[in-house]
């Protein structure tokens, strides 16, 4: 069985702020921030430690 990543990722989130319960704001600065480091300089460098 094929999962696309998008819904595997997706799946995860939402099971994690279920059993969690992260605050809201919390959730939204690491989105806005790991989207935001992903169109900055650091990204090459990011890419190169993670694999």
């Amino acid at each position: 069985m094929d999962v696309p990543l998008w819904f595997a990722l997706l799946c995860v989130g939402v099971l994690g702020v279920k059993l969690i319960r992260p605050p809201w704001w919390l959730i939204v600065v690491l989105l806005l921030g790991g989207y935001l480091l992903a169109d900055s300089l650091l990204a090459p460098v990011i890419d190169t430690a993670v694999k």
